[in-house]
C-alpha cells in the first residue's frame, strides 16, 4: 500500500522547504516520488529538489487542481506503476484548491492500493490576515481541507499577532492541529506525530461535503438539479466586482488588499466557487542565457517585493547566471526576498506569480527586452 501525503499552501509560503525537512528527518530510507506542479510556464523548484535524488514528475502547464485533474489521475497511476513507491508526495500549485487535490487521489484510490496519509497546509504566519481577505476562495480552501496546518516564519511576528492568526485559522479549521513552533526548533519527527494524530479530517470533511447537497423527493416536484459532470451553476460575470483598497494597517512591505467580491448564490442557494486559478492568477516567465549583477538583481527585487507598478506580485523566484561568473538563486514574497548562490543550469529561469501581471514591463525590469 503506497502512502500520499498531500503537501499543499499558498504562494512563498514554504512547502519546499518543509518537504526537504521531512525527507532528510522523516521519510530517509523509503522510496518516495514527489509529484509537483507549478502554476506557470517555467518550473523552478524541481531543480532545487533533484539535489536531494527525489523522483520527479513535473506537470507545469497548468493547475493540477483544476485543468490538470484528469491528467493528474493519470499521471498518479503511471507513476505507481512505474517506481511502486512506498510514499508520494504531492506539492501541488501554490494557488489549487486543496480539496480539488484530494479529490483526484480518491478517485485513483477506488482502484488502486494507495492510502491519503495526511493533507498538509503550509501557512505563513506574516500574511494569512490579508491573504484570507485577498484570495479567500484558494487560501481558505487549503485551510479548511488540512489535517494538519504548519505555520511557517513564526519567529518573524510578536507573540500578539501569532495568537490572533491561530485564531483566525481555526475559525476556517477547528479540528486541523496548527503547528506553530518556528521548524528549526522542531525535529521533524514531532511533525510528523502531529500529522499522524489528525489523519481521519479530511476524509471527514469530504463526506459532508459530499452529503451536503440537494435532496431530491421524488414524490415530489423540485426542480433543483444538478448536473455533476457539466455544473450547471452559472454567474453571470458582471457580477463579479474586483475591489482594490488600501487599508493602512495592512498595507505593509507594499501588500495592498484585492478583494473579490463574487456572487456565492449556487444553485439552490449553496456557497459555490467556480473560479480556476487562471481566472484569478497570471504567471510570467523566460528563459534567459542573460547575466545579472547582484545588485542590480537586488534593485529589481526590492521593486517587486515593495511596489504595484508591475501588479500585484505574490511570488517570484528564479535561477540566474552573475556577471561575476557564480549563479544566484531568488525567492520573493510580498515584502521580503532572498537571493543566496546556487549550482549552475543550462540557461537562467525566471518566473513571477500574480494577479494583473505587466508582463512587457517585466521583461524590460529583468533587461531582457
Amino acid at each position: 500500500m503506497t502512502k500520499i501525503n498531500v503537501i499543499s499552501g499558498f504562494l512563498g509560503a514554504g512547502k519546499t522547504t518543509l518537504i526537504k525537512k521531512l525527507l532528510s528527518e522523516v521519510f530517509e530510507g523509503q522510496k518516495i516520488v514527489l509529484i509537483e506542479n507549478e502554476f506557470g510556464e517555467i518550473g523552478i523548484d524541481g531543480g532545487f529538489l533533484k539535489e536531494a535524488g527525489v523522483q520527479i514528475t513535473e506537470m507545469n502547464s497548468g493547475c493540477i487542481c483544476c485543468s490538470l485533474v484528469g491528467d493528474f489521475g493519470k499521471a498518479l497511476e503511471e507513476v505507481l506503476q512505474k517506481f511502486s513507491p512506498d510514499r508520494i508526495i504531492i506539492e501541488p500549485s501554490g494557488v489549487g484548491k486543496l480539496s480539488d487535490v484530494m479529490k483526484a487521489v480518491e478517485g485513483v484510490a477506488e482502484h488502486t492500493e494507495v492510502e491519503l496519509d495526511s493533507s498538509i497546509t503550509v501557512a505563513d504566519a506574516t500574511k494569512c490576515k490579508i491573504y484570507i481577505k485577498n484570495f479567500g476562495e484558494f487560501f481558505n480552501n487549503q485551510i479548511e481541507y488540512a489535517d494538519t496546518i504548519v505555520l511557517s516564519r513564526t519567529q518573524n511576528i510578536k507573540q500578539e499577532k501569532l495568537e490572533e492568526t491561530v485564531k483566525l485559522l481555526q475559525e476556517h479549521n477547528h479540528k486541523a492541529a496548527i503547528i506553530t513552533t518556528p521548524w528549526d526548533e522542531l525535529a521533524g519527527s514531532v511533525i510528523l506525530e502531529a500529522m499522524n494524530g489528525r489523519n481521519s479530517l479530511a476524509e471527514e470533511l469530504m463526506r459532508e461535503e459530499h452529503d451536503h447537497h440537494c435532496h431530491h423527493d421524488h414524490e415530489e416536484d423540485h426542480s433543483c438539479h444538478h448536473d455533476h459532470e457539466k455544473e450547471h451553476c452559472h454567474h453571470d460575470e458582471e457580477d463579479h466586482e474586483h475591489h482594490c483598497h488600501h487599508d493602512e494597517e495592512e498595507h505593509h512591505h507594499g501588500e495592498h488588499e484585492h478583494h473579490h467580491d463574487h456572487d456565492k448564490d449556487g444553485c439552490c442557494g449553496h456557497d459555490h466557487h467556480h473560479h480556476h486559478a487562471d481566472e484569478v492568477f497570471t504567471s510570467w516567465g523566460k528563459e534567459t542565457p542573460h547575466k545579472f549583477d547582484e545588485e542590480d538583481l537586488k534593485k529589481v527585487m526590492e521593486i517587486l517585493a515593495n511596489q504595484t507598478d508591475y501588479g500585484t506580485i505574490l511570488r517570484a523566484k528564479g535561477i540566474v547566471a552573475g556577471t561575476d561568473g557564480t549563479w544566484m538563486q531568488f525567492d520573493l514574497v510580498p515584502g521580503e526576498y532572498e537571493i543566496r548562490k546556487g549550482s549552475p543550469d543550462y540557461t537562467g529561469r525566471l518566473c513571477v506569480i500574480g494577479s494583473e501581471l505587466k508582463t512587457e514591463e517585466l521583461s524590460k525590469l529583468f533587461h531582457l527586452e
